[in-house]
């Protein structure tokens, strides 16, 4: 994994966005038994909005059905006003265009809320350190439904044209699943090599995260 603080690894500061009160409270104290540091609660997106720029949390736990302010609406503008708060969303909808509305509002994990507490904390701790993690049971047939779509090879050229050699390889890999470890380790390169690597990919596509960079590689057809 990359070069992380002990905060960051051990004690995520985490903000519950959530409308169901009985669900934001039962979260709470299953996280608050891993460790995490639970820094508050709100029950729609305007108030998470708002607690986001008191707060500064690290994570975001965002459900996306909420009266008022819609989970994506709500976390396009965290993204644009907080970019250094990651925001995964938890939901009960798997509907590919929901997933796809989250991942292009900027979300960097999408899980169910049948996941189990282990699951849930390993996106957000692979939020915490800039990762992402979409729930197994749905990150399948998204990727189905985006190769199912028409490639677009002015896309993959811009692509080729952009990036390095290597960069396109790192990208490859994104786009199978694999974290920095697994990548390192493919390519015999250093994890911090490897976070250089995305962080140019990012830059140069223009896009907010490795989810997005993985949708975009499958839809140009680089994979």
């Amino acid at each position: 994994m990359e070069t992380t603080t002990t905060q960051e690894q051990a004690n995520p500061r985490v903000l519950l966005v959530d409308d169901h009160d009985l669900f934001r409270t039962g979260l709470r104290n299953l996280l608050e038994e891993e460790g995490v540091d639970v820094v508050g609660e709100a029950a729609a997106g305007d108030a998470a909005l708002r607690y986001v720029r008191e707060l500064q949390p690290d994570v975001v736990v965002m459900d996306l059905n909420m009266p008022g302010m819609t989970g994506v609406e709500a976390t396009k503008k965290i993204i644009a006003h907080a970019p250094l708060t990651r925001v995964v969303v938890l939901t009960i909808s798997d509907q590919d265009g929901d997933v796809m509305e989250a991942i292009f509002a900027g979300a960097c994990g999408y899980l169910l809320k049948d996941a189990s507490i282990e699951d849930v904390m390993r996106g957000i701790q692979a939020a915490a350190v800039g990762e992402s993690l979409i729930s197994p049971t749905i990150a399948g047939k998204v990727l189905e439904r985006i190769r199912a779509a028409t490639a677009s090879p002015e896309a993959a050229e811009a692509i080729r044209a952009e990036l390095s050699d290597r960069e396109i390889e790192v990208l490859k890999l994104i786009a199978n699943g694999k974290d920095n470890a697994q990548i390192a380790a493919d390519l015999h390169i250093s994890p911090k090599t490897v976070k250089n690597h995305i962080s140019n990919i990012l830059m140069k596509l223009q896009i907010e995260n490795r989810i997005q960079a993985a949708v975009y590689a499958v839809r140009s057809g680089i994979v």
